[in-house]
């Protein structure tokens, strides 16, 4: 499977964790197997602990045929709070730790040498696989920041407690030593042993930064290096360089200009991905861990996030767009909120993708949720699943309703558990028959649902085209306010949505001027439709009601 740019096979342990190895630890499989280096008592026997703040050891594999490795194993902190001073936290202010699968991408990356190649040659160690192991941490175990997520356990709690499993990443061991090994060896003294440490953090540091990259915590334990014969000098090359590899990579990221290019390149080749989403033949061969599947009449790519074990449906018939989705690309980047009712959320990805991301309210009761306006047929209908809300968009939009457009939707891989009150269960009754390509229940209310739009900045065709922000929008309620429309032109707009609607056979029981975006030109004057109104295009379906594929005849309550 690819993930993120790396190849990797994927292996079911025969304890019920995943080992996912990269192409220099497929040859060493058996010996990468937990039990020939996690078993409590081998690797309670044969392990050594590694300086530094993160849980890392130096172990052995138990030989197999003779044959053994020597591992250096690194439990993940992605997710936990970055123990860095304050001057480094505040030059670098977004700074958080790689998650395992984005920390190996980097290090192949570098590795490669793809972004200037003619610089020196930057030596790693050789990132052998990922271990995800079977059972799930409570917060309290993890580390994990309980400041950052405590305020939204409340209503979706699986939604924040998606990261809790344990990632251990396996490097083969560099021989050498560290920076400090040397000046303790050596014996220098204060003003020395900083002066060594300064040049070759800096030597090091430059070369890291002519290959696109850097390190957020530059520490001379990073820095391995070999004693020349004469154990009095460091080994070189036949240049004289220093001969040295750079370990501990969960903060390593590329240098701002790599970044840019990174995601301009990234971001150029999504749009034009993105436009032809449906035109990609459904025949065309997909890669192992990724299948097709329809869910109420609309097509998408399937796969696993195997970062946190959830699930993941992208619309259309192209695999190349599905890691743009995965979570670790936009969970974590940040965030405007966008509804003062609803965890709505406005995010450019690390692809450079801006995107819209809503936790479903699917099990939610619309009477707790205390939006204004309820009838009789909004208690009877409930919230939608995210299945039928993208459903509805793409039935609107081929009958000609402008609306947003629906990318993805991800179901996270922590179980919701007992704090998660499902108050209105009759959805997940109604979808019962939606499967996975796997077999297992596309909606359980044992999981939180998230969806995923585009952020409305233009059609989808014209930025493939020619990349840039042809409109901003604002929704009928901003527009008013911002002297866009008159109060009655956007009663109007709500009006005349709401006939569009009933002339294509739909209804939305709930209506409202913050669900109509409208597109505003460079030159601060609104886009009009053939009759000049208003364009708009609708972005809320979640009390959407009509007729669906494979919902024929099935009405809630």
């Amino acid at each position: 499977m690819d993930l993120l740019g790396v190849r990797y096979a994927h292996l079911k342990t025969p304890e019920g964790g995943d080992l996912y190895l990269t192409e220099y630890g497929q040859a060493f499989w058996e010996q990468l197997l937990p039990e020939n280096w996690l078993a409590p008592d081998w690797f309670s026997a044969n392990r050594q602990r590694l300086v530094g703040t993160s849980t890392v050891y130096r172990v052995p594999t138990r030989p197999v045929r003779g044959i053994g490795l020597q591992l250096v194993v690194k439990w993940s902190r992605v997710g936990e709070e970055v123990p860095i001073d304050t001057l480094t936290l505040n030059k670098f202010i977004n700074t958080e730790f790689n998650s395992p699968f984005e920390e190996v991408a980097l290090v192949m990356e570098l590795r490669s040498s793809r972004w200037n190649p003619h610089s020196r040659r930057v030596r790693t160690q050789k990132p052998l696989g990922i271990y995800v192991l079977p059972e799930r941490l409570q917060l309290w175990q993890t580390g994990r920041s309980e400041s950052r997520i405590a305020a939204k356990l409340a209503q979706h709690p699986g939604v924040e407690l998606d990261i809790l499993r344990q990632y251990v990443v396996l490097y083969g061991w560099v021989k050498g030593l560290d920076l400090t090994e040397v000046a303790q060896r050596w014996g220098l003294g204060e003003a020395a042993r900083e002066a060594f440490f300064a040049n070759a953090t800096s030597l090091v540091t430059f070369e890291l930064a002519a290959k696109g990259y850097r390190m957020v915590d530059m520490k001379p334990a990073h820095i391995i290096v070999r004693l020349a014969p004469d154990g009095k000098s460091l080994l070189c090359d036949r240049h004289q360089r220093l001969l040295y590899a750079v370990v501990d990579y969960e903060l390593l990221a590329r240098t701002p200009d790599h970044e840019q290019a990174v995601r301009s390149q990234q971001r150029q080749y999504y749009l034009q991905h993105m436009a032809r989403r449906f035109q990609v033949p459904a025949a065309q061969p997909l890669p192992p861990h990724l299948k097709r599947t329809r869910v109420l009449g609309v097509d998408y790519i399937f796969g696993h996030a195997e970062s946190t074990g959830g699930l993941l449906w992208v619309v259309g018939h192209d695999p190349d767009l599905f890691n743009y989705f995965l979570p670790e690309r936009w969970r974590r980047t940040p965030r405007q909120q966008l509804s003062p009712t609803g965890q709505v959320f406005y995010t450019r990805t690390k692809d450079n993708i801006h995107l819209v991301w809503r936790v479903s309210r699917l099990g939610d009761s619309p009477w707790r949720s205390g939006e204004p306006g309820h009838t009789a047929a909004i208690l009877r209908h409930g919230y939608n699943s995210p299945f039928e809300e993208f459903a509805y968009a793409l039935e609107l939009s081929r009958a000609g309703v402008g609306t947003v457009y629906p990318r993805a939707i991800y179901m996270t891989g922590h179980w919701a558990g007992p704090e998660r009150v499902i108050a209105d269960p009759r959805r997940y009754q109604l979808l019962a028959h939606l499967r996975t390509p796997d077999g297992l229940p596309a909606v359980s209310p044992e999981h939180e649902y998230i969806t995923i739009w585009g952020f409305w900045n233009g059609p989808d065709e014209l930025l493939a085209v020619h990349d840039g922000q042809f409109y901003r929008s604002v929704n009928a309620e901003q527009a008013v306010h911002q002297g866009l429309i008159s109060s009655q032109t956007m009663m109007e707009l709500v009006a005349y949505a709401r006939q569009r609607l009933h002339e294509c056979g739909f209804e939305h029981l709930n209506l409202k001027p913050d669900h109509l975006l409208l597109s505003v030109r460079a030159d601060n004057t609104l886009v009009l439709d053939e009759s000049g109104r208003p364009e708009f295009r609708l972005c809320n379906f979640e009390l959407m009601r009509g007729p669906l594929p494979g919902l024929v005849g099935l009405q809630p309550g």
